[in-house]
């Protein structure tokens, strides 16, 4: 082929274009977080309504107290399930039919729920929870298209604006939840049943908006930039160590920091309402002292990928780790009867938790290959499931054992563990 035939990609390629659109990197970027932003305000709405109800559902329909955690254990096993799946789809065919593929899996949960409910079917109730997981997994893996086009000193930002989006889909859903029940009562249906025909359509509205609208596909468009061009390479770098061993650093810090945040959070977070119940709080306080804590999860995020991006990621890594200690410590400490205090612990969890979130998937992002990137970033997010339910079970044997104060304590022991792995890193960088 004569030489002259490769000009206009090339040339696209040196101004920073994309080489099919001839539209310039920086406003796909833009645009693609635009439409990020819109499917994820839907799948917040979809993903918080669904879990709002899930284990009150599955106690109406067993009549077995015991057995209404169930829910949540079947919603977080499927999404470690769809993240592989939506990993490997997304390595194979773009972010776009990854993204949206899962949350139509979604979708249809959120309908079998309706029916298990309407048929009284416990059986179907725990299959359809088991795919409804699949939004949860898609709502959390959505964070990684935001960077595939992102520049190294905006993906932290690219991460928050994403997770800001879920924050607000997240607030509005379960305020839906007396008109779908109403909704759900005039269709024949259980009043509970509602908020899952919400979920049901706003997953699928979400898989519409990325199908319709995600082009060109920013993993796929990422991977075709000549590697002098890419936003995530810096050509003029020259680190003193070789690239495989910086990545594997990177790489190995930054799952270390999703998981143990992950752990530590959903841990305390859990059996929070318990020992406030215990000691004669109500349900109104646990829940102002929750929603709050959900609150400083998210809405600290546009903050956060600032911090990640002027600062470095190890920086709020050690900003991570430090607010988590203080967390269990302060969780530890306080009375049980001291809605503030334990107010103010949670507001740190929560702070820790995205602390670790936004810099843990910056490292990880940065350290994984174009060519691997989709498929590690599932398996890392099936890291993230597992410790979540890991924390989740293992919390309450350990109220029941030991107390919450052990518990809160050994959150900031294991929070403390990542110090080891933050000084290596930053020794040997």
């Amino acid at each position: 082929m004569p030489r002259h035939a490769h000009a206009p990609a090339t040339a696209l390629a040196d101004q920073g274009t994309a080489p099919e659109t001839g539209t310039p990197v920086r406003t796909t970027q833009r645009r693609i977080l635009t439409v990020l932003l819109v499917s994820q305000i839907l799948s917040g709405v979809g993903l918080a309504a669904g879990v709002t109800v899930a284990s009150l559902l599955l106690q109406d329909m067993l009549e077995i107290t015991a057995l209404a955690g169930l829910g949540i254990a079947l919603l977080t096993a499927g999404s470690a399930v769809a993240a592989v799946a939506v990993g490997r789809v997304s390595q194979a065919r773009g972010r776009r039919l990854g993204l949206a593929g899962g949350y139509l899996v979604g979708a249809l949960g959120g309908a079998g729920v309706v029916a298990a409910a309407a048929l009284d079917n416990p059986a179907l109730l725990f299959l359809s929870l088991f795919f409804y997981g699949a939004g949860t997994a898609v709502n959390l893996q959505a964070r990684y298209a935001g960077t595939d086009l992102a520049a190294p000193t905006h993906r932290a930002r690219a991460v928050s604006t994403v997770l800001v989006a879920t924050t607000v889909g997240g607030v509005l859903g379960p305020n839906f939840a007396a008109p779908t029940g109403g909704l759900a009562v005039a269709l024949g249906l259980p009043r509970l049943s509602g908020l899952f025909l919400l979920s049901s359509t706003a997953f699928a509205l979400a898989a519409l908006v990325l199908i319709l609208w995600l082009r060109p596909d920013p993993l796929l468009l990422a991977r075709s930039l000549p590697a002098e061009e890419h936003p995530g390479r810096d050509p003029t770098a020259s680190p003193p160590a070789p690239r495989r061993q910086r990545r594997a650093r990177g790489l190995s810090l930054g799952v270390l920091v999703l998981v143990l945040s992950q752990l530590v959070m959903v841990a305390v977070m859990t059996m929070t309402p318990v020992h406030m119940h215990a000691h004669g709080l109500g349900a109104a306080a646990s829940g102002l002292v929750i929603a709050v804590h959900v609150g400083a999860m998210f809405l600290p995020s546009p903050l956060t990928g600032l911090l990640v991006d002027r600062c470095g990621p190890l920086t709020v890594v050690t900003a991570a780790t430090t607010t988590l200690v203080v967390a269990g410590v302060l969780a530890a400490t306080a009375p049980g009867d001291s809605v503030a205090l334990l107010t103010l612990a949670l507001i740190l969890l929560g702070l820790g938790w995205n602390f670790g979130l936004v810099s843990g998937t910056a490292l990880a992002t940065d350290a994984i290959p174009l060519d691997t990137r989709a498929k590690t970033q599932g398996l890392i997010d099936v890291a993230i499931a597992i410790a979540g339910a890991t924390g989740g079970l293992a919390s309450g044997m350990v109220v029941a054992a030991a107390g919450y104060p052990v518990l809160a304590l050994t959150g900031a022991a294991l929070a403390i563990a990542l110090l080891p792995a933050i000084i290596a890193t930053a020794y040997q960088r």
